[in-house]
Protein backbone atom coordinates (compact mmCIF):
# COMPACT_ATOMS: atom_id res chain seq x y z
CA UNK A 1 0.00 0.00 0.00
CA UNK A 2 2.70 2.39 0.68
CA UNK A 3 3.98 1.64 -3.07
CA UNK A 4 0.52 2.75 -4.01
CA UNK A 5 0.33 6.44 -2.22
CA UNK A 6 3.88 6.97 -3.66
CA UNK A 7 3.07 6.56 -7.28
CA UNK A 8 -0.64 7.62 -7.17
CA UNK A 9 0.06 11.27 -6.87
CA UNK A 10 3.39 10.84 -9.28
CA UNK A 11 0.89 9.52 -11.92
CA UNK A 12 -1.22 12.58 -11.45
CA UNK A 13 1.36 14.77 -11.79
CA UNK A 14 2.70 13.10 -15.09
CA UNK A 15 -0.88 13.84 -16.41
CA UNK A 16 -1.07 17.18 -15.86
CA UNK A 17 2.75 17.65 -17.42
CA UNK A 18 1.71 15.50 -20.34
CA UNK A 19 -1.54 17.68 -21.59
CA UNK A 20 0.40 21.15 -23.10
CA UNK A 21 -2.09 20.18 -25.99
CA UNK A 22 -5.57 22.08 -24.69
CA UNK A 23 -8.48 21.05 -26.85
CA UNK A 24 -10.38 23.95 -28.65
CA UNK A 25 -12.97 25.08 -26.39
CA UNK A 26 -15.66 24.86 -29.25
CA UNK A 27 -14.76 20.97 -29.13
CA UNK A 28 -15.64 20.65 -25.19
CA UNK A 29 -18.86 19.28 -24.01
CA UNK A 30 -20.85 18.99 -20.91
CA UNK A 31 -22.26 14.73 -21.53
CA UNK A 32 -24.24 12.56 -19.69
CA UNK A 33 -25.02 8.78 -20.76
CA UNK A 34 -24.14 5.04 -19.57
CA UNK A 35 -21.58 2.80 -19.32
CA UNK A 36 -21.59 -0.90 -20.24
CA UNK A 37 -18.54 -2.31 -18.19
CA UNK A 38 -17.19 -5.90 -18.21
CA UNK A 39 -13.93 -6.95 -16.65
CA UNK A 40 -12.58 -8.98 -13.56
CA UNK A 41 -10.99 -8.81 -9.63
CA UNK A 42 -9.03 -10.28 -7.36
CA UNK A 43 -11.27 -10.09 -4.18
CA UNK A 44 -10.11 -11.82 -0.62
CA UNK A 45 -13.25 -10.16 1.44
CA UNK A 46 -16.40 -11.05 -0.05
CA UNK A 47 -18.85 -13.28 -2.14
CA UNK A 48 -18.57 -13.53 -5.40
CA UNK A 49 -21.80 -15.07 -6.84
CA UNK A 50 -20.74 -15.70 -10.20
CA UNK A 51 -17.48 -17.69 -8.73
CA UNK A 52 -17.31 -21.01 -6.91
CA UNK A 53 -17.55 -21.33 -3.15
CA UNK A 54 -13.85 -20.55 -2.10
CA UNK A 55 -13.14 -18.54 -5.15
CA UNK A 56 -11.22 -14.93 -4.40
CA UNK A 57 -12.29 -12.99 -6.97
CA UNK A 58 -14.25 -13.50 -10.76
CA UNK A 59 -15.54 -11.96 -13.18
CA UNK A 60 -17.19 -8.53 -12.96
CA UNK A 61 -19.92 -6.32 -14.75
CA UNK A 62 -21.98 -3.54 -14.23
CA UNK A 63 -24.47 -0.90 -16.23
CA UNK A 64 -23.68 2.51 -14.62
CA UNK A 65 -24.85 6.25 -15.20
CA UNK A 66 -22.36 9.34 -15.49
CA UNK A 67 -22.16 12.90 -16.00
CA UNK A 68 -19.21 14.79 -17.11
CA UNK A 69 -18.94 18.28 -16.22
CA UNK A 70 -15.65 20.50 -18.37
CA UNK A 71 -13.55 22.03 -15.85
CA UNK A 72 -11.44 23.83 -18.81
CA UNK A 73 -10.14 23.38 -22.25
CA UNK A 74 -8.47 20.14 -21.82
CA UNK A 75 -10.14 19.02 -18.55
CA UNK A 76 -13.20 17.39 -16.55
CA UNK A 77 -15.11 16.26 -13.59
CA UNK A 78 -16.35 12.71 -14.40
CA UNK A 79 -19.06 11.62 -12.13
CA UNK A 80 -20.36 7.65 -12.26
CA UNK A 81 -23.27 5.96 -10.28
CA UNK A 82 -23.61 2.23 -10.43
CA UNK A 83 -27.11 1.02 -11.55
CA UNK A 84 -27.49 -2.45 -12.78
CA UNK A 85 -25.29 -4.86 -9.96
CA UNK A 86 -27.14 -2.48 -6.91
CA UNK A 87 -30.53 -3.83 -7.89
CA UNK A 88 -29.63 -7.04 -9.03
CA UNK A 89 -27.70 -7.94 -5.91
CA UNK A 90 -30.40 -6.39 -3.70
CA UNK A 91 -32.92 -8.54 -5.20
CA UNK A 92 -31.84 -11.70 -6.42
CA UNK A 93 -29.15 -12.30 -3.84
CA UNK A 94 -30.12 -10.18 -0.76
CA UNK A 95 -26.38 -8.48 -0.74
CA UNK A 96 -25.31 -5.00 -1.68
CA UNK A 97 -22.41 -4.02 -3.69
CA UNK A 98 -22.51 -0.36 -4.68
CA UNK A 99 -19.37 1.84 -5.74
CA UNK A 100 -19.63 5.05 -6.76
CA UNK A 101 -16.64 7.09 -8.27
CA UNK A 102 -15.30 10.45 -9.22
CA UNK A 103 -12.41 11.28 -11.48
CA UNK A 104 -10.64 13.92 -13.30
CA UNK A 105 -9.74 13.64 -17.09
CA UNK A 106 -7.49 15.47 -18.79
CA UNK A 107 -7.76 15.13 -22.43
CA UNK A 108 -5.13 15.53 -25.38
CA UNK A 109 -5.98 15.81 -28.95
CA UNK A 110 -4.57 13.28 -31.17
CA UNK A 111 -6.36 14.34 -34.30
CA UNK A 112 -9.39 16.04 -35.13
CA UNK A 113 -11.86 12.46 -34.44
CA UNK A 114 -9.89 10.92 -31.66
CA UNK A 115 -9.18 12.11 -28.15
CA UNK A 116 -6.91 10.27 -25.38
CA UNK A 117 -7.62 11.10 -22.29
CA UNK A 118 -6.75 9.57 -18.94
CA UNK A 119 -7.07 10.52 -15.07
CA UNK A 120 -7.31 9.29 -11.53
CA UNK A 121 -10.20 8.30 -9.94
CA UNK A 122 -11.48 7.65 -6.25
CA UNK A 123 -14.77 6.35 -5.07
CA UNK A 124 -16.32 4.80 -1.74
CA UNK A 125 -17.00 0.96 -2.39
CA UNK A 126 -19.61 -0.33 0.25
CA UNK A 127 -20.47 -4.04 0.74
CA UNK A 128 -23.18 -6.22 2.51
CA UNK A 129 -23.29 -9.71 2.40
CA UNK A 130 -21.00 -12.97 2.83
CA UNK A 131 -17.96 -13.65 2.34
CA UNK A 132 -15.74 -15.73 -0.42
CA UNK A 133 -16.30 -19.03 1.65
CA UNK A 134 -19.96 -18.64 2.08
CA UNK A 135 -22.87 -19.93 -1.03
CA UNK A 136 -24.67 -17.47 -2.19
CA UNK A 137 -27.79 -19.17 -1.57
CA UNK A 138 -29.24 -21.84 0.75
CA UNK A 139 -28.67 -23.09 4.50
CA UNK A 140 -24.51 -22.97 3.42
CA UNK A 141 -24.63 -19.18 3.35
CA UNK A 142 -22.55 -17.65 5.92
CA UNK A 143 -23.56 -14.64 7.70
CA UNK A 144 -24.09 -11.22 6.30
CA UNK A 145 -21.47 -8.49 7.04
CA UNK A 146 -21.17 -4.35 6.39
CA UNK A 147 -17.97 -3.65 4.83
CA UNK A 148 -16.29 -0.09 2.91
CA UNK A 149 -13.22 1.32 1.45
CA UNK A 150 -11.97 3.54 -0.64
CA UNK A 151 -11.34 2.94 -4.36
CA UNK A 152 -8.32 4.62 -5.81
CA UNK A 153 -7.99 4.22 -9.48
CA UNK A 154 -7.51 5.15 -12.82
CA UNK A 155 -9.32 5.86 -16.09
CA UNK A 156 -7.78 5.84 -19.73
CA UNK A 157 -9.39 5.42 -23.02
CA UNK A 158 -9.97 7.34 -26.42
CA UNK A 159 -12.90 9.09 -27.40
CA UNK A 160 -14.77 8.75 -30.60
CA UNK A 161 -15.97 11.91 -31.61
CA UNK A 162 -19.31 11.95 -33.97
CA UNK A 163 -19.93 15.77 -34.45
CA UNK A 164 -23.07 14.95 -36.63
CA UNK A 165 -25.22 12.55 -33.83
CA UNK A 166 -25.82 13.08 -30.88
CA UNK A 167 -23.39 11.00 -29.18
CA UNK A 168 -19.17 10.11 -29.10
CA UNK A 169 -18.00 7.15 -27.71
CA UNK A 170 -15.54 5.95 -25.77
CA UNK A 171 -13.70 2.91 -25.74
CA UNK A 172 -11.31 2.90 -21.74
CA UNK A 173 -9.94 0.97 -19.01
CA UNK A 174 -10.27 1.26 -15.38
CA UNK A 175 -8.35 -0.17 -12.97
CA UNK A 176 -8.42 -0.12 -9.07
CA UNK A 177 -7.67 -1.44 -5.83
CA UNK A 178 -9.83 -1.10 -2.85
CA UNK A 179 -8.79 -1.66 0.82
CA UNK A 180 -11.94 -3.09 2.35
CA UNK A 181 -13.09 -3.08 6.42
CA UNK A 182 -15.89 -4.57 8.08
CA UNK A 183 -17.96 -3.03 10.27
CA UNK A 184 -19.28 -4.37 13.38
CA UNK A 185 -18.74 -7.38 12.63
CA UNK A 186 -17.69 -10.40 14.97
CA UNK A 187 -15.07 -12.23 12.62
CA UNK A 188 -13.46 -8.65 11.73
CA UNK A 189 -13.10 -9.57 7.75
CA UNK A 190 -10.57 -7.13 5.81
CA UNK A 191 -9.06 -7.50 2.84
CA UNK A 192 -8.17 -6.05 -0.53
CA UNK A 193 -9.49 -5.78 -4.56
CA UNK A 194 -7.94 -5.66 -7.16
CA UNK A 195 -9.35 -5.34 -10.59
CA UNK A 196 -9.90 -3.36 -13.49
CA UNK A 197 -13.23 -2.85 -16.17
CA UNK A 198 -13.35 -2.75 -19.63
CA UNK A 199 -15.75 0.52 -20.06
CA UNK A 200 -18.07 1.10 -23.31
CA UNK A 201 -19.46 4.70 -22.95
CA UNK A 202 -22.07 6.46 -24.86
CA UNK A 203 -22.24 10.28 -24.08
CA UNK A 204 -24.67 12.00 -25.05
CA UNK A 205 -23.14 16.09 -25.77
CA UNK A 206 -24.39 18.95 -24.66
CA UNK A 207 -22.69 21.96 -25.90
CA UNK A 208 -21.81 24.40 -22.92
CA UNK A 209 -21.04 27.39 -25.40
Amino acid sequence: MSNIKIYFPLIFIFLICLNNDPINADNVFKSFGFKIRIGGRYDNIRKCVASKTGTKGGPAADISAFVNLPINNNSSFHVDLPIMRPILFAIAFRMLQFEPTVAFNFYHRINNNIDWLAGPALGLSLHYGPDYNSEAFGPQRGPSFFAMGPIIGAYTGFDFKRPQKIFNFQLGISPYITPLFSIQDPQNHKGIVIGALADGIFCFKQNTN
